[in-house]
């Protein structure tokens, strides 16, 4: 679904090596607000396109980190046996565990659970379990955790468990609890949905025993925290931010000028003022953020500043996140990136959410180093 942009006319001229700009103005994201069916929250349950081509093949493993070359080996054999044996081709739905009598239904977890750092390529090896596993796309469903409990808002409970229980396998990207309503509400979902025999894998910063851990009274919450544990296999993944690995620092911020004119030179970039975007996301679900970035080519971003609070915090990491999946380019104003978030905030519960990011952004900024100088992004 691409939605219409708003656009005003503009005089075509130039300035300098500035350029030409563009005789449409940006789109602004503030002035979106789109309504999201269910059914394309569904449909939309797919690898992101920075990763709608990735294979364990082409994930290139650290020779310093011999983990990642270990889980490549182990993740391809998971694919393989969500086969069945059966061989076909067909894309009928086989189950993992075959349906036979519970009794001999295998013992012990059902699903892979990569831990790691930022940027060890845990969503590259998450998406490449996806697209390898041997099963039609809609028999697979690949999601955030923020976009899973979204669905389950969306369509209510019952209905996500009979939806997802005709899948072979389940990813979940950026797995956290961050309150105990998502601890219990996760828990169950996915207790209901091994029953049905779906396969399970996710990706993390935080062990499975650890999740929720500094964000609320976990203590109170063990018995289901320790009872998603046991649903996986945790595999370890070490190494550094593959984002940092031998590549220069990101760009410093521009100057207003500079972004406003890059805006109106770039064809589908859009310009916000950033205290009055993050003003606008507190209006909008952070499940229509990425529909909110429809036909968005580079994001330009005014006066970008601290963010005030922990919520306004949260709902900018969602949308980095929809940015970042969609390698939309980010030039801005303002101070820098790694200055987004107070000490206090990267010193609490949910820190892990906040480096990713600003390792996301500072991608996303390096991505954008040509729109400043008239060059494309990309």
């Amino acid at each position: 679904m691409r939605l219409p942009w708003t656009s005003v006319s503009a005089p075509t001229t130039t300035s300098g090596s500035a350029g030409p700009i563009a005789a449409e103005a940006p789109v602004a994201l503030t002035a979106r607000a789109p309504h999201v069916p269910a059914e394309r929250l569904v449909a939309e349950m797919v690898p992101p396109p920075r990763f709608a081509t990735v294979s364990f093949d082409n994930y290139i493993p650290d020779r310093n980190q011999p983990s990642q070359a270990e889980a490549v080996k182990t993740l391809s054999g998971f694919a393989e046996r969500l086969d069945g044996g059966t061989g076909a081709k067909d894309g009928r739905r086989r189950h993992w565990f075959r349906r036979e009598p519970r009794s001999a239904a295998p013992s012990g977890p059902r699903g892979m659970y990569l831990d790691g750092g930022y940027g060890v390529g845990k969503t590259h090896l998450l998406a490449s379990l996806w697209h390898a596993t041997p099963a039609a796309p809609e028999r697979k469903a690949f999601g955030t955790f923020v976009e899973l409990t979204n669905l389950v808002g969306a369509l209510g409970f019952q209905q996500t468990v009979q939806t997802l229980s005709g899948h072979r396998l389940l990813c979940i990207d950026e797995f956290e609890l961050d309150d105990p309503g998502d601890t219990v509400l996760v828990s169950t979902l996915l207790g209901k949905l091994v029953e049905a025999g779906v396969a399970l894998a996710a990706t993390s910063n935080t062990l499975p025993g650890k999740l929720g851990e500094g964000r609320f009274a976990a203590a109170d919450f063990l018995r289901e925290i320790q009872g998603l544990s046991a649903r996986f296999h945790t595999l370890r993944i070490d190494g550094e931010d593959y984002r940092h690995r031998g590549l220069p620092e990101a760009p410093a911020p521009y100057s207003d000028d500079t972004v406003t004119r890059a805006a109106y030179r770039t064809p589908g970039a859009s310009l916000d003022d950033f205290a009055s975007l993050l003003e606008h996301l507190s209006r909008v679900h952070p499940s229509r953020y990425g529909a909110m970035c429809d036909g968005v080519q580079a994001v330009c971003l005014t006066g970008v500043g601290p963010v005030p609070d922990q919520s306004t915090a949260l709902r900018l990491v969602v949308l980095a996140d929809r940015l970042y999946d969609r390698e939309v380019p980010v030039l801005a104003s303002g101070v820098p990136f790694d200055q987004l978030f107070s000490e206090e905030m990267l010193r609490g519960g949910y820190r892990k959410k906040y480096f990713r990011a600003i390792s996301r952004l500072t991608a996303l900024a390096r991505d954008a180093k040509g729109l400043a100088e008239g060059r494309s992004g990309h």
